[in-house]
């Protein structure tokens, strides 16, 4: 049989399945109603983005995220609420910045220190020298006058970012198309031969030589600063992101031959007391004796990064798996499988907590068991507002099935589920290990223009009625999946044509 009689056979059966897809409607009303009429997760998402605001990993305020948050699920009544550690690194909090024009006129400027920037040593005046494009070699013949200097190390900013991505359930979208096996992205990459990369052997010089601060420009446009740095350790430098008009001024002047000048301090602290970064992962055990021990699973990160308040990224999620949990613990669920939510750490610098917590809890013949019986992993993550529906990664049972479970929130902006993928996010820790696991399409209208990863991530980009839809989505999910006879079907092998 061709590969294309195959694949139209796959669909047809999964589309039968999903017709014959039983529910509890019942109790969909009910989490639909809590949900919906007595939510918490406005306050929940205030307290988050507004009250304790960016929550930079293995900073004060992620602890104080973690502990809150813990201590939400305990008083809710779930079962072995507890902290998960992994090593990570020094935390970091900004408490002091100025940037300003000096000469030839007075003028604030926007921008906002890289997370892990080490302090400058006091104000920082100076004409900032252009170092774009320059060498190694050639920064190391002028290393004099980089001692004490503040640099501009990009050119003129002129590819902003003007475009959002393509929301794949709007009815102009075009046709979404299965992901495909992975091609080892990121392979060979590094240096096969070995040594430093000419930015980092860049990046040591201008230590080294005593720079004093280094500006560059954000890719944001109208003030947008776009920050998401790794500590640089040892060969940090004071580093500040520029919104691109002002910094584009600069080098303008520079050009102009008019004497410039500019007023950088930046004060940050380290924390190196605990060195480790925090999951926090809770339970609604399982009640029926022969799939009590089975598991399903839903996430999110809690860290952001610090020149907003992280609302969309991600407090609006981390207060939609927090508030399904309320939900269901306030309906009375008695799931057949153990429903356990997850909170993860260090999302932002790389997935580090869920990768962390799938290398120990599902990674190797050791854990293949509890592979066996998770059956399915939802995070929720990129975007922000209503849930449309699922990215469904190429399996079309499961698509199926979530067809079915999403047709009661038709009138809720529920759209469709989409075949296709999304990638840079917690889902794809499990995926690696070969567990079904999804991420919702949300909305993307100025996400990637001006929220995602920036100073505009605020909580004016969030809705209440958004947040009740996402959560009573959620803990609906959850439940179907926690009752349903069998696990969610597992992707299907990609079948060769004969």
């Amino acid at each position: 049989m061709s590969r294309r009689l195959l694949a139209a056979a796959a669909i047809a059966f999964a589309s039968s399945l999903g017709a014959q897809e039983p529910f509890d409607r019942a109790m969909v009303a009910k989490i639909r109603d809590e949900g919906l009429n007595r939510s918490h997760a406005w306050a929940m998402v205030d307290t988050l983005a507004t009250v304790i605001g960016p929550r930079l990993t293995a900073s004060p305020a992620y602890m104080r995220a973690a502990t809150w948050a813990r201590d939400r699920f305990t008083a809710w009544g779930l079962k072995d609420v507890h902290f998960e550690t992994w090593p990570f690194g020094r935390g970091w909090e900004l408490q002091k910045y100025t940037l300003e024009m000096t000469e030839p006129r007075f003028a604030p400027m926007i921008g906002y220190p890289d997370a892990w920037s080490p302090s400058t040593n006091g104000d920082v005046v100076g004409t900032p020298l252009m170092i774009a494009g320059l060498s190694f070699d050639s920064l190391e013949k002028m290393r004099a006058k980089l001692k004490g200097a503040i640099v501009l190390s990009q050119p003129l900013m002129t590819s902003f970012i003007r475009e959002d991505r393509v929301n794949p359930t709007a009815p102009d979208a075009p046709p979404a198309v299965a992901p495909q096996p992975a091609t080892g992205r990121g392979a060979g990459r590094g240096g096969g031969r070995g040594g430093q990369s000419e930015a980092q052997r860049i990046a040591a010089l201008l230590h080294d030589a005593g720079v004093a601060a280094v500006l560059k420009p954000s890719r944001g446009e109208h003030g947008t600063i776009f920050v998401q740095t790794r500590d640089a350790g040892a060969n940090g430098v004071p580093t500040v992101v520029v919104a691109g008009e002002p910094y584009n001024n600069l080098i303008r002047l520079l050009e102009d031959h008019v004497p410039v000048k500019v007023r950088v301090n930046v004060q940050g602290r380290y924390f190196t007391n605990d060195t480790s970064g925090y999951n926090i992962l809770a339970e609604i055990p399982g009640t029926d004796p022969r799939l009590k021990d089975e598991v399903v699973m839903i996430g999110a990160h809690l860290d952001s990064w610090h020149a907003a308040t992280g609302a969309a990224d991600n407090a609006d999620g981390a207060a939609t798996i927090l508030e399904a949990a309320r939900i269901l613990k306030a309906v009375g669920a008695q799931p057949r499988r153990t429903i356990r939510f997850a909170l993860w750490g260090g999302e932002e610098e790389g997935l580090f907590g869920s990768k962390a917590w799938v290398a120990s809890h599902l990674a190797g013949d050791e854990n293949k068991a509890a592979r066996d019986k998770l059956s399915v992993y939802l995070n929720i993550d990129p975007g922000y507002g209503p849930v449309y529906g699922f990215f469904m990664e190429g399996n079309d049972a499961a698509k199926a099935i979530f067809d079915s479970w999403l047709e009661p929130f038709k009138d809720l902006s529920v759209r469709k589920n989409v075949i296709s993928g999304i990638g840079n996010t917690d889902h794809l820790s499990f995926i690696a290990q070969g567990i079904p696991a999804f991420n919702p399409v949300q909305e993307y209208s100025n996400y990637d223009v001006r929220i995602h990863h920036t100073n505009m991530d605020t909580m004016e980009r969030m809705k209440p009625d958004d947040l009740k839809q996402s959560s009573v989505v959620f803990a609906t999910l959850a439940y179907d999946a926690a009752m349903r006879d069998a696990p969610i079907p597992r992707k299907a092998a990609a079948q060769s044509t004969p």
